[in-house]
């Protein structure tokens, strides 16, 4: 079985469907893309935008889902430029990470500061908070109690 990924005009996976080899292979049992893409407009609509999509981080970086972005000429997944499907962008800050294809925040080291453990003990956690960064990047992280 292979997975298609159906786009809107931004890009976004509007629907992830399952076709069978047979749809996608040529005479030769050969698997392509185009050629399930061409029966994935036959089924819905020649004017339907498709992209193959996968369980294998290798191939985009990410499987589809409804509401990924599927961007090209990324740098990420160690290589120049590639294409991938992203979850949504969590954060006008945030960017694309060069091995891996998921959203980073722009601070350095990137990640929360690490929990004390009464934090841990009473739930809290550290949330980004997008305005704090753009009014001062060292208050980004912000500690809470998840509702």
């Amino acid at each position: 079985m292979a997975h298609f990924a159906q786009l809107d005009g931004d890009n976004v996976v509007i629907r992830v469907i399952e076709v069978n080899s047979a749809d996608t292979s040529d005479l030769d049992g050969v698997e392509s893309e185009m050629i399930g893409i061409g029966f994935c407009q036959k089924l819905l609509g020649a004017s339907t935008n498709w992209k193959r999509t996968s369980y294998d981080p290798n191939m985009r970086g990410n499987v589809a889902n409804v509401g990924y972005t599927y961007m090209t000429n990324v740098a990420t997944l160690g290589v120049g430029s590639t294409d991938i499907f992203i979850e949504p962008k969590p954060h006008n800050s945030w960017s694309v990470g060069v091995t891996t294809a998921s959203w980073y925040p722009p601070t350095n080291p990137g990640d929360a500061p690490e929990l004390t453990d009464d934090e841990k003990s009473t739930g809290k956690i550290y949330v980004w908070n997008e305005s704090n960064y753009q009014a001062d990047p060292a208050t980004a992280w912000v500690l809470t109690t998840p509702e």
